[in-house]
C-alpha cells in the first residue's frame, strides 16, 4: 500500500495542531519573536525606501553634484594683501574655471537684485498693479543645473538672449496672478523692471519644486542685468555641476584652488571662498539610507534567528514531552524518516506563520505611515515599500532555517528507540 504523503496527510496537521495546542502560550510567545524580527526588518527596509523616495522626489530637478561657490573675505595675508580682503568673482572666472577643471560640466555665473541687499526688491509695474520681486541675472547653462518647470507656451532664456542683451524676463506664477487679471495670457505682454520693459517669454513654477527658488522670481538674461543695474564684469556667485563620473567635494577643491590663483588668495586661506555643495550633502543622505538599510537587515536577522532558536527549544520540549506517543508510531510502522519529516514540517509551519503574519503587520504599519505622511509636500517620505525580491528573500532564509533549527529535535525523536519510549510514563 502506497504511502501518504505527509504535506497533505490529515493526521499530520492533527498531531502538529494537537502538539500547539498543548504549548499554547510557550508556542506564541517564541513565535512572537519571529513575527517581531520580520516586522522590524519590513518596517525598516520599507521606511529607508520611503526616505529614499522622498529625498529622490525633494531634488527630482536639482543636479545632485551640484554646488554653490561666491567669494567671502580673506583669512591670511597674500602677495602684499592684508587679511580682511573681499575678492570679486568675474564672469571671465567662469571660463577659466571650465579650462582648468576639466570635471566642471556646468557652470552658471548669476547675480540677483533683492535678494542679499538689505531686501530692496525691484519695483515692477503692469498697468496699474505694481510689486517687489527678486531679480535674477541668469545664463541658459543654469536650467541645465537646476530646471525650472515652464508652463506650456513658454520658455527659458536661450543664447540668442544672452548674445543679444535682449529685454525679455520669465516670470513667476505668484508674480503672474498679483500683476495680471486670472483669465489673462502674461506671455508676450510687458512689465516695466526699474523703469524698462521687459517682455514676458516664460512663466515659470518652483513652489512645489523641490528647488531652491520662489514662485514669485524673476528671471533676466545675465548680459541685461549688468546693463540694467551697471555691474560690469561683477558676479555674486557661481553655480556649478559636476560631471555624473566625478567626485564633486575633489571638483569643489579644485574650483577653489583656481580661484585663489585668479585672485591672488593664499593657497590655504579656506575662508576667501565660501560652498555648499550639495552633492556632499546627498552622499550624507544616501550614506544614511544604506546604513538605516543594513541596520534593518542586520536588527532583523538576529531576531529572526533568536525567534527561530526558540521555535527549536520549543519543539526539543514538545518531542520530550511526546515519547511515547513516538514511540508508539514507531512501533507500528512509523519510519525514521517520516517522524524526521513531521518534526521539520511543524518547525517550518510556525516559522512560515510568523513570517507572513510579521509581514502583513509591516505592510500594514508602512501603509498608515504612507497615508499620514501623503499631504506633507516638505516632508521627505513617498511611497515605503520593500521589493518583493527582499521579501520571498526573507522567507526562504526564515523556511532555510527553520528546517536547519528542526533538524535538533527531529533527531532527537528518530534517536527515540520504540522500546523506551513505550516504558516512558
Amino acid at each position: 500500500m502506497p504511502r501518504k504523503n505527509i504535506l497533505f496527510d490529515r493526521d499530520t496537521w492533527q498531531e502538529i495542531f494537537g502538539s500547539i495546542a498543548k504549548n499554547k502560550t510557550r508556542t506564541i510567545i517564541t513565535v512572537i519573536g519571529v513575527l517581531w524580527g520580520i516586522f522590524i526588518y519590513i518596517t525598516l527596509s520599507g521606511s529607508a525606501k520611503g526616505m529614499d523616495n522622498g529625498f529622490d522626489r525633494a531634488f527630482e530637478n536639482v543636479a545632485i553634484n551640484s554646488m554653490f561657490l561666491w567669494a567671502q573675505s580673506t583669512s591670511m595675508p597674500y602677495d602684499g594683501f592684508k587679511i580682511g580682503r573681499s575678492p570679486q568673482l568675474k564672469i571671465q572666472d567662469a571660463q577659466y574655471i571650465k579650462k582648468r577643471v576639466p570635471a566642471v560640466e556646468f557652470i552658471a555665473p548669476r547675480n540677483t537684485k533683492g535678494l542679499f541687499d538689505g531686501g530692496q526688491q525691484p519695483l515692477v509695474v503692469r498697468g496699474t498693479k505694481t510689486g517687489n520681486y527678486v531679480v535674477y541675472g541668469d545664463t541658459p547653462e543654469y536650467t541645465s543645473i537646476f530646471p525650472l518647470k515652464i508652463f506650456d507656451g513658454g520658455r527659458y532664456i536661450n543664447a540668442d538672449d544672452y548674445k543679444n542683451e535682449r529685454k525679455i524676463c520669465i516670470i513667476g506664477e505668484r508674480t503672474k496672478d498679483e500683476l495680471f487679471e486670472k483669465d489673462e495670457d502674461p506671455i508676450g505682454d510687458y512689465v516695466n523692471i526699474n523703469g524698462i520693459y521687459f517682455q514676458i517669454v516664460g512663466m515659470h513654477k518652483t513652489s512645489d519644486e523641490g528647488g531652491f527658488a520662489s514662485d514669485s522670481d524673476i528671471y533676466i538674461p545675465l548680459s541685461t542685468f549688468r546693463r540694467l543695474y551697471n555691474t560690469g564684469d561683477d558676479v555674486d556667485w557661481f553655480t556649478i555641476a559636476a560631471r555624473d563620473d566625478a567626485d564633486v567635494v575633489a571638483v569643489e577643491k579644485e574650483v577653489k584652488q583656481v580661484l585663489r590663483r585668479i585672485h591672488r588668495v593664499h593657497p590655504e586661506d579656506e575662508r576667501a571662498f565660501g560652498s555648499f555643495n550639495l552633492g556632499e550633502i546627498w552622499n550624507r543622505i544616501i550614506g544614511f539610507k544604506d546604513g538605516l538599510t543594513l541596520m534593518s537587515l542586520i536588527v532583523g536577522i538576529a531576531t529572526i534567528i533568536a525567534g527561530v532558536i526558540g521555535i527549536g527549544n520549543i519543539l526539543l520540549i514538545s518531542v520530550k514531552e511526546r515519547t511515547k506517543e513516538l514511540g508508539i508510531r514507531r512501533a507500528i510502522g512509523a519510519t525514521p524518516a517520516e517522524v524526521r519529516k513531521q518534526i521539520l514540517l511543524e518547525s517550518v509551519f510556525l516559522t512560515l506563520l510568523a513570517g507572513i503574519i510579521g509581514i502583513i503587520l509591516g505592510a500594514l504599519v508602512l501603509a498608515g505611515i504612507n497615508a499620514a505622511t501623503t499631504d506633507l509636500e516638505d516632508f521627505p517620505f513617498v511611497n515605503p515599500t520593500v521589493p518583493l525580491s527582499y521579501i520571498l528573500g526573507a522567507l526562504f532564509t526564515m523556511i532555510s532555517m527553520g528546517i536547519l533549527i528542526g533538524l535538533i529535535p527531529a533527531q532527537r525523536a528518530v534517536s527515540i528507540k520504540p522500546i523506551d519510549a513505550l516504558r516512558e510514563e
